[in-house]
């Protein structure tokens, strides 16, 4: 009795691949969302740190923070866009990996559902088999008897 042989393994192989290119690319916008998540979250703590030193000081020091507070606000602009944008693509990322895991579950569904077929064929030819070297044998003892 030959092995199961699944056709369309090549296929199968091809998707799993896709699925793991994807979840590296979806890993990696993932990451990447984090990184200016933290760095937002650096700036928003500097913002606060100068912005309640702000009124000590000199005048010349009170304009250097106030300068830097403005600059710190641009930043945090900036980094609440990238951040905007980054879970926009991290989003479709996802979508796409779960495109990919559903291509993959189709083949692998069929996969399965063939390997059972399989499996119940050769059972009814080890059945029948069986039988018949049943059958033989009772023929055998009524022709000695």
């Amino acid at each position: 009795m030959a092995g199961f042989k699944f056709r369309l393994q090549k296929l199968l192989d091809l998707r799993v691949q896709k699925e793991e290119e994807s979840k590296i690319d979806f890993k990696k916008s993932q990451d990447v969302k984090v990184q200016i998540e933290e760095r937002l979250s650096s700036m928003r703590d500097s913002y606060h740190k100068y912005a309640s030193a702000r009124i000590s000081g000199t005048i010349i020091e009170q304009k250097i923070t106030h300068n830097y507070l403005n600059a710190l606000n641009v930043y945090i602009d900036e980094a609440n866009k990238d951040l905007k944008k980054q879970e926009i693509i991290v989003e479709q990322k996802r979508n796409v990996l779960v495109k990919k895991q559903g291509e993959r579950k189709t083949v692998e569904v069929l996969r399965d559902k063939q390997k059972i077929e399989f499996k119940k064929n050769e059972n009814l030819k080890e059945q029948k088999v069986n039988d018949e070297l049943a059958l033989y044998s009772f023929i055998r003892n009524i022709e000695r008897g």
